[in-house]
């Protein structure tokens, strides 16, 4: 197809040059609104979790026994056990090579501050930093130029991923690669973010690629594996696989299974929590035994189980009057998660800006421009952290012996001493001049080595810089900043408490509970991130208060805006199904929201039709139909049923003329299709019509195109009534997009002198050979088919989908469509008449806050 133009919609539909859809530009930030807000768009497809029961699909069912099965599940199992494994390798390269970076740059820049301390030669060591940081992020940068899809967290996309959307590139092996190799660099290059939310989305792609054994960036890379070809299994897959991410980078199996199911999949059940529970120890198994063993040389030791370490909270031997926390120190806890709420609605209000700003302002230049403002980024926060260490910084004595100064991965002191004496440490230095993790140890465990001034400045610093930073082009987390500028927070709440109040309190602690408040009051999670944490800490007697702290941080910061997650899929435009609806919402019915004018396809349909249907709609989803009328045999040839497209709607019809003018107004926009010329013979017959003069009995007599009468010897009478010539119509099924066009590029048709019997059979695994990309109907050579030629869809259709009744209400269709995984939810009344369709974006919360509207300007 050749573009026609330099608009948008050229733009986008182009084959040659920019290949990009409309989905893919408004998820990569490059479609311009002018509106304030980013409204969900309909370019989104979702995902076909709903099995569509054809024969085909019959046929394997009948040939599968209770071994096959038996043998299905044993290999299920077996790649959960490998997705999990190859999840903890990539987790144990990440770790490997952040820390070979860091050490690399801190050896390097930390000897050079210590001897320009006493020379006045600072600015060398500024220049050595920025060299670093700089190379490292332009390489992250450069990575998500390649691949745009691997900037951010990937944490929003997987979520709506699992919520049912379609988003282009997200689980493809290209995104995996520019991912994984991208988040070190970025880590390593001083960025405020960390490695944790990429590595759930690595391990999605892991779980949606590993069992397909083949790839599309690369083609050859393809075994012959017929086994999960099919949306709804590899859902199954990519909730293990984030699961498996979450393990691998907190070391809390448990938490991240409980995170795959809060987070992600709208679709649950006991046996797949078996499954992600055992993918999910399998990542920390194997992460906990490498890193182990390459660390403290003692293999098979499982010492390190997560790349997250927070250390162990104990008292000191000696203190009996120590308690990690008391009832007192409850009320405490509440009001910090009252703060960190309130900090974390301003983070995300702040952040949600910075994207409006990026999308409207940034993204529309050369993608050169994000790699600039990746490049600014990482020099203002080199700049910052080193000024930071250098002026701001105050010597502290260091803590008593018995307090661990170092994490446990063993030999990585976090103390720093940039001029100051001995026994005593740079406090600000110590926070800012380390890697993350280090800081975090030093907040949790250090005891009486920050100053208020200190602790306060840091949490300034980096809450502004980590705010801006995510969401630049680079591969970036949440959680570690997050974790910092809360144990920051938690660690001032603690110093004023004993100084000002004089109490006797474990500062670790309320650390701990800081980060929690933070963290909680960003992303607003609460039964997973509890459980991550304690698994992360290895104490269970915090678990009530992270409970508490969490739940008050959610419900504060859910009064003034949503989560960060959850506001990055707005941005994106993505129909994202909340779990429920709102009460109001129950004043709506099916037959409200509903999709009146749709595009039906007969059982029995001419080739010239179906292309036709195919290269001017964009509907994913087709229903079969029949015309419901009494003397329906007496327009019937054979087994051939009469083929004419009709819209029904309840309070009004479409005739048949119209939907044909409709359909040629829309093809021509394809310059180069053979059918064009066929609408313009249609359009110059209808021209010289007079005013008044009946269009339809126009169409009814010219039958050859674009929507014939497959039985030319009963052709309709002239004597029909309006009511005879627009019946209403007998829902049978649906049928796919992706069906229809491999039948029609394998060549499944009849002529109209055989019977429908003649047609080819195509099997279960030649319909799902294609899968996931199936072919574009703009890819078929029209040269090659006989538009005469008939094509039976009935035996591929899915004769038994999911319907509601016109009546039912919007709670009973949401509930529904959300917990099945429905793709499209046909509405049909009593008497098996389809009156309209239900997609995801007629339950999106703006479309039913329109209708609900609506609905109230009526009443």
């Amino acid at each position: 197809m050749a573009c026609c133009g330099n608009c948008f919609c050229c733009q986008c539909c182009c084959r040659e040059g920019e290949t990009r859809t409309p989905e893919e530009l408004t998820i990569l930030g490059e479609f311009r609104d002018e509106e304030d807000e980013i409204l969900p768009r309909k370019d989104y497809e979702s995902l076909d979790y709903d099995r569509c029961i054809n024969e085909p699909y019959v046929e394997v069912l009948e040939r599968t026994d209770n071994q096959k099965a038996k043998k299905y599940e044993a290999v299920r199992w077996m790649m959960m056990f490998a997705i999990g494994v190859t999840v903890g390798l990539v987790g144990l390269f990440v770790d490997f090579f952040v820390r070979l970076f860091n050490k690399i740059k801190f050896s390097v820049v930390g000897d050079s501050v210590e001897q320009c301390s006493t020379s006045s030669c600072l600015p060398v060591s500024l220049l050595e930093l920025l060299a670093f940081n700089m190379t490292f992020v332009f390489i992250a940068s450069m990575l998500v130029l390649i691949e745009p899809v691997a900037a951010g967290s990937g944490i929003p996309e997987i979520k709506s991923y699992l919520n049912g959307v379609k988003i282009p590139g997200i689980v493809r092996l290209r995104t995996f690669l520019c991912k994984a190799a991208g988040v070190l660099f970025s880590v390593a290059g001083g960025l405020f973010v960390g490695k944790e939310g990429p590595m759930i989305h690595c391990g999605a792609i892991v779980g949606a690629g590993l069992p397909q054994f083949q790839s599309i960036s690369f083609q050859r890379l393809s075994f012959d594996f017929p086994f999960f070809r099919s949306d709804r299994d590899k859902r199954d897959f990519v909730s293990a696989g984030a699961a498996a991410g979450v393990a691998a980078a907190f070391g809390a199996p448990i938490g991240g299974t409980l995170f795959s199911l809060e987070e992600g999949s709208s679709f649950w059940n006991q046996a797949l929590t078996w499954k992600v529970l055992f993918c999910s120890m399998s990542a920390t198994f194997t992460l906990n035994f490498f890193r182990s063993g390459i660390n403290f040389r003692q293999w098979g030791s499982f010492q390190l189980p997560g790349l997250l370490d927070f250390g162990e909270f104990k008292c000191s031997d000696g203190d009996k009057k120590c308690h990690l926390w008391t009832v007192v120190d409850l009320a405490f806890f509440v009001l910090m998660g009252v703060v960190g709420g309130l900090l974390g609605a301003l983070f995300n209000c702040m952040n949600k800006i910075l994207a409006k700003l990026r999308i409207k302002h940034l993204h529309p230049k050369a993608k050169i421009i994000r790699v600039l403002e990746s490049l600014l980024v990482a020099m203002v926060t080199t700049v910052v952290i080193f000024a930071a260490s250098i002026l701001l910084g105050e010597c502290r004595d260091l803590s008593s012996p018995a307090t661990p100064n170092t994490t446990r991965s063993g030999g990585e002191h976090g103390v720093r001493r940039f001029s100051c004496p001995n026994q005593t440490s740079n406090d600000m230095a110590t926070l800012l001049f380390n890697p993350q993790e280090a800081a975090i140890h030093q907040l949790f465990h250090q005891h009486g080595s920050f100053s208020p001034v200190t602790l306060a400045v840091f949490f300034l610093l980096y809450f502004l810089l980590a705010c801006w930073t995510y969401g630049v082009s680079v591969p970036s987390g949440l959680f570690v900043p997050s974790l910092l500028c809360g144990a920051a927070f938690g660690r001032l709440v603690a110093n004023i408490l004993k100084v000002e109040l004089g109490m006797d309190i474990y500062s670790g602690t309320f650390a701990l509970i800081g980060a929690a408040a933070f963290l909680g009051g960003v992303v607003r999670m609460t039964i997973s991130l509890t459980v991550i944490l304690i698994e992360s800490t290895n104490e269970i007697t915090y678990g009530l208060p992270i409970m508490i702290t969490l739940m008050v941080a959610k419900w504060t910061g859910d009064l003034f805006n949503r989560g960060i997650y959850d506001l990055h899929v707005q941005l994106r435009g993505v129909p994202l199904l909340e779990w429920e609806t709102e009460v109001e919402m129950d004043r709506l019915t099916a037959s409200d929201i509903m999709e009146p004018n749709l595009t039906y396809v007969y059982p029995h349909t001419r080739i010239q039709s179906l292309v036709s249907i195919l290269r001017t709609t964009v509907h994913h989803a087709f229903p079969v139909v029949t015309e419901n009328r009494q003397n329906q045999r007496d327009f019937m040839k054979g087994n051939i049923l009469v083929s004419n497209n009709v819209h029904f709607k309840k309070s009004s019809v479409v005739s048949r003329a119209g939907e044909q003018r409709r359909r040629c107004q829309s093809m021509k926009s394809y310059p180069s299709s053979e059918l064009r010329n066929v609408c313009d013979e249609q359009n110059a017959a209808l021209e010289p019509a007079e005013e008044g003069e009946d269009l339809l009995q126009q169409m009814l007599e010219r039958r050859h195109a674009p929507y014939p009468n497959l039985n030319p010897d009963q052709s309709p009478s002239e004597d029909w009534t309006l009511e005879e010539r627009f019946r209403p119509l007998a829902f049978h099924g649906l049928i796919l997009r992706s069906q229809l066009v491999t039948l029609l590029i394998r060549g499944v048709c009849y002529s109209e002198s055989q019977s429908s019997s003649s047609q080819p059979r195509l099997s279960y695994a030649e319909m799902t050979e294609d899968y996931p990309r199936y072919p574009d109907i703009h890819d078929l050579d029209l040269g090659l088919l006989n538009p005469r030629m008939i094509v039976d869809v009935a035996p591929y259709m899915n004769p038994c989908p999911y319907t509601v009744s016109p009546s039912s209400h919007v709670s009973q269709v949401f509930n529904l469509f959300r917990t099945m995984g429905l793709r499209h939810l046909p509405v049909v009344n009593g008497v098996g008449e389809i009156v309209g369709i239900i997609t995801r974006h007629n339950l999106t919360h703006e479309f039913l806050v329109a209708k609900l509207r609506q609905h109230s300007v009526t009443i």
